[in-house]
This record gives C-alpha cells, structure tokens and sequence, in this order.
C-alpha cells in the first residue's frame, strides 16, 4: 500500500503542462494587492501601530490568508479577488490620515543615515515571495490546487515554476549588500581566494541540507519528482553551489560593470549550447547510467539559475544603494525617489521586452521555457517578473509613505520604515531561509501522516489553515526574540 500510495503522489505531480502566464500574474498580483490594502489602513489609521493580537489576527489574513485562498478556493476567480483587496484600500486611502509625528530636520548630535537604507519595499517584496513559496510546497500535495499552478514537466509555465526561480533571484537581490558596502571602501580590494573561502563557508550549510533531505527521501521512501532535479540532486544543492561560483564571476561582473550583462551572457552561452549540440537531447532523453546522467537536470539548470541569482544582483544593485547614480547628494528625497521607478521601470520594461524576443513565434526567436533546463526564456520570464513585482512594491511604498525616503537622520528613517513594514512579511524576510527548511519540514510530517490525495476542499484547507499558523507563529517567534540564523 505504501508503495502504491508513493506512486500515486509521483504520478500527481507528473506530467503537467503548466498554465496562462498572464493567470500566475494575477494570481501573484495578491501579494502586493494585499500589502496595498495593509498600507492603506497603517498609512491612514496607523492600526499597527498598537500590535494587538487583533491587528496580529488582521496582518495575518491579508499577507497570508489572502495568498492561501489565490492558490486554492479562489484560484479560479484572481482577478476578483484583487479587486476585494485593491478597492477598499482605495477607499481608505481616500480618507484623512491619522496624524503621527513630523519629520524634522536632524541635530548636530542625530544618528547619520547608514550607507545602505532600509527599503520597506524589498522587504515586502521578499516576505511576500517567502509566503506563498511556503504555501505552495505544501499546498501542491492537495487535490484543491490546481494542477496547472504546479511545476511543469517539460515544456510550459506554473506558479512553482515561478517560485523556485524567484526564490534564487531573491536570493542574488540581497547578495548585492556585501558588495555595495565593499566598493565605498576606496583601494580595498577583495582577493578572490577570500570571496572564495567566504562563499564556502555559505555554501557547507546549505549542501549538508541538501544531503539530509536527500538521506530522508530515501530512507523514508517519500515521493520524489525525479526529472525535476534527478535521482540525488535537489534545490539545496543547487542554493549551495551558488556562492562560490558566484564568487568566481564577481571579477568578470566587476570588468564588464554589469550583473545584468553577465546573467544575459551566462543563459545565452547556455541556451545556445542546448540548441547546437546535443545537451537539450541528452537532458530530456539520455539514460539514467551514472551519476552526471542520473543527475543531469539539477546539474545543467544551475547555469540557469546562476544567470537568475545575477540578474538578482543587478536589481540589488539598483534598489539597495543609497547613492547609484553617481552625484546622488544633489537631489532632493523625492527626485532620488523618482529616479528609482523610473530605473525599476526600464528594468522591468527591458526584462519584458527580451523575454518576449526570445519566446514569441511572431516576431522573436520562439524558444520554449522550461523550468527543467532553466534556459534562456526562463532566465527572463523570471527576471521580468521579480522586477516588475519589486517596482509594484516599491510605487505602493513611496505613494502610502512618503516618510520612508524623505526621512533625515537614522532614527527617523527606523521610525518610518518600522511604520511601513507588516511584522508578519518581516518576519518571513528576516530568517527566510530557516522558515523555508522548517516549511519543507512541516510539509514532508503532513504527507507522511495524512493521505492528503483523499481530503476535500474544505479538509484541506484546515490542514493548510494550521500549517500557515503555524509556520507564521514560528516566523514571528523568532522576530520576538529578535533572533536572525544565518545558514
């Protein structure tokens, strides 16, 4: 029975076709939709402010039940879903704000402001991603997701499909820190036996993560996608060889003066190997006889990836600055504002625009996206999404609270970002790694102790519900405690 159990699972998940790209838009359009009507009420009635197990309760239904329902009751209605979100924000944005401290011009003896800001923004950004990733790795065993938001086979667009490769743009996003604060220090230079040694240390955590969940799937007979990754590879191991060959391009990003280019250069080499030789072949076809064969998918999509984690960058580059263009200090926190969308909008527009070139029949080269081979469209949809999604952010932010970037010493910025930020989408961003292990932690309990294939809707959404709640009480408990674990 266990058996057949394992190969009824495998078979869920197998051999699907994906859905609409325009569907997973909308769909994933919740998560800023639910941040807008969580900005208009702290913005104009400051009811965060006061964190009570009330406000708790009402943070906790947008940033997370609302994302809950896009993927599962109401997948089939997205469009709907963020009218219900966006129009009463608009309403309460109509209202008179709430009156809250002015900001004035900074002492002698103020704080000065940090060399990277505090960007809201990013953080919802990467708190909101961090929420449905969580819900969607347990949500996909349940017959009330629907098939096509779950990773495709081959060829084809998903939700997860989404996730993943948003997961690892993130992840280059917030890479761009170290090296921001690095570059400020005029003729220090980085050796690259020292980024090396620097990136090992981040990658040992995550490939001895990569080998317990491998030791478990095995040992625990758990149901397992093979063409997704292959036999013993799995995305650990992918996150975790990420570093040091991240490090081995930061000399060649640094000569070029641009992650962007370098990402576009990684996929193209990439793609162009899988149409002129026999790699596309050999990754969809080739016989399972040793371990490059056995493993051949994980293997050859991180290169993929690896463009994905540096257009992350180039996007961290832009947004985590305080001063990136050059003679900042002459404009005015509005301008300085005005000048990030309009950036963030060419980025989204330039991702967009390439992205369409190389998958439309019509007037571009009309490759297929595969998330199995990562390649050259994947690297792109992926890039185009996460930035018009960071640009969305970042609009909601500067429109709902101006205070963010009009702020003048470091303790009114603190004052103002703190004002502008959901504790539960913090929370998920803070420690976002440790919750994702402990999600795939919970998700893997559940499908051990519950024939999830034989629940209904409402049944599973109590399992889902609780999981949320969970996972959530665990993200705010370290918040609390104002703890941050780094792997």
């Amino acid at each position: 029975m266990a058996q057949r159990y394992k190969a009824l699972k495998e078979d869920f998940v197998s051999n699907l076709s994906g859905g609409d790209i325009w569907e997973i838009n909308w769909v994933t359009a919740v998560a800023p939709a639910a941040y807008l009507l969580w900005s208009a009420i702290q913005s104009r009635q400051r009811y965060f402010d006061n964190y009570s197990p009330v406000a708790f309760l009402v943070d906790f239904l947008l940033n997370v039940g609302a994302i809950l329902l896009a993927i599962t009751l109401q997948s089939g209605i997205p469009v709907i879903l963020n009218g219900l979100l966006v129009l009463p924000a608009q309403v309460i944005f109509a209202t008179r704000p709430a009156l809250g401290k002015k900001l004035r011009k900074p002492d002698k003896d103020h704080e000065r402001m940090k060399l990277l800001p505090i960007r809201p923004f990013i953080t919802a950004y990467r708190g909101g991603m961090m929420i449905i990733t969580c819900l969607a790795i347990l949500a996909v065993d349940f017959r009330i997701f629907p098939r096509r938001f779950a990773k495709v086979e081959t060829w084809g667009t998903s939700l997860m499909d989404m996730g993943v490769g948003s997961f690892v743009f993130a992840a280059g996003l917030v890479s761009a820190r170290p090296i921001i604060i690095q570059s400020r220090h005029i003729g220090e230079i980085i050796s690259l036996g020292k980024l090396l040694r620097d990136s090992l240390r981040s990658s040992v955590p995550l490939l001895a993560l990569g080998l317990i969940r491998l030791y478990s799937v095995k040992g625990l007979e758990y149901a397992e996608h093979v063409t997704e990754y292959g036999v013993h590879w799995n995305f650990f191991f992918t996150l975790g060889f990420l570093p040091p060959f991240v490090a081995l391009c930061q000399p060649l990003s640094a000569m070029i003066s641009s992650p962007a280019l370098l990402s576009l250069l990684i996929s193209g080499i990439y793609q162009a190997s899988l149409d002129f030789t026999s790699l596309k072949s050999y990754i969809l076809t080739a016989p399972r006889t040793d371990i490059l064969s056995q493993n051949r998918e994980g293997i050859f999509s991180f290169w993929g990836y690896l463009a994905i984690f540096m257009a992350g960058q180039a996007i961290g580059f832009e947004t985590l600055d305080r001063s990136p263009f050059g003679t900042f200090a002459l404009f005015s926190p509005l301008e300085k504002r005005k000048r990030l969308i309009f950036r963030m909008t060419i980025w989204s527009i330039l991702w967009s625009v390439t992205y369409l070139l190389a998958s439309t029949l019509s007037y571009g080269l009309n490759i297929r996206i595969s998330r199995r081979l990562a390649n050259f469209p994947y690297v792109l949809w992926v890039s185009a999404f996460n930035t018009t999604q960071i640009t969305a952010y970042c609009l909601i932010e500067t429109c709902l609270f101006p205070g963010v970037y009009r702020a003048l010493d470091a303790a009114s910025e603190r004052r103002e970002c703190d004002k502008a930020t959901s504790r539960i989408v913090n929370a998920f961003n803070r420690n976002g790694l440790v919750i994702f292990l402990v999600a795939n932690l919970l998700t893997g309990v559940v499908n051990l102790t519950l024939d999830t294939l034989s629940m209904g809707p409402w049944g599973s959404m109590v399992v889902l519900g609780g999981y949320a709640s969970l996972l959530t009480a665990f993200a705010v408990g370290l918040d609390i405690w104002d703890l941050s674990i780094k792997l």
